[in-house]
């Protein structure tokens, strides 16, 4: 973790403590709130690595506020209270604790993956493939070609990846965290009981 704070960005949230609110996470929630307090919130690898601070109600949102149901997680068919959405990589795949476990969760199908036991083997993960778990390659080529991504922004495929949209910069384009998150929901949700292979046709109103 220490090596990965020496390469991130200052802290993009105040100093604001709420122990109490982490420690309902259980060991990996009193860890991140050792980390936070290390470092409130950074970005690192250009922007494609976002570790949300504590609370924050500008871009981007702290991980009090982007946890609250009524945001985008009640508009998943998926029950997702039991979960803590601290971090993302760019295109906002999720990650996130429950439980014991440091897992990620793909938006556009739902999908969760497990990936550690503690945040220091989170991080070293992230740092020994930054490209696959960050999008690094995306996120700087998408910004060399047009502009460094705002806070609260990131990027999303135009044809989402499920459907076979490539990892291309032509295919990603730039939006608002929780429009993205919203979006995702509803293709997720209309997805979630289809057999592979089976045809989608979006409707753009």
């Amino acid at each position: 973790m220490i090596k990965l704070l020496s390469i991130a960005s200052d802290p993009i949230g105040d100093s604001k403590d709420d122990a109490e609110f982490l420690d309902r996470w259980g060991s990996l929630g009193r860890e991140l709130a050792e980390m936070l307090k290390l470092r409130n919130g950074f970005y690192a690898y250009e922007s494609a690595l976002l570790v949300r601070p504590l609370r924050s109600e500008v871009p981007p949102l702290g991980l009090v506020e982007w946890n609250t149901p009524e945001l985008w997680k009640a508009e998943y068919d998926e029950d997702l209270d039991s979960v803590l959405f601290f971090g993302e990589d760019i295109f906002g795949c999720q990650f996130y604790i429950r439980g014991d476990q440091i897992c990620s969760f793909d938006p556009e199908t739902a999908i969760f993956e497990p990936m550690s036991s503690s945040l220091n083997s989170w991080a070293s993960e992230v740092m020994s493939d930054y490209c696959l778990h960050t999008g690094f390659e995306w996120a700087h080529a998408w910004q060399d070609r047009n502009m460094s991504l705002l806070p609260g922004v990131r990027l999303l495929p135009i044809l989402p990846f499920f459907c076979g949209g490539k990892f291309e910069v032509e295919n990603l384009q730039a939006i608002d965290d929780v429009q993205g998150m919203s979006f995702r929901a509803l293709l997720s949700n209309n997805i979630r009981d289809l057999p592979e292979g089976a045809e989608i046709i979006f409707e753009v109103e």
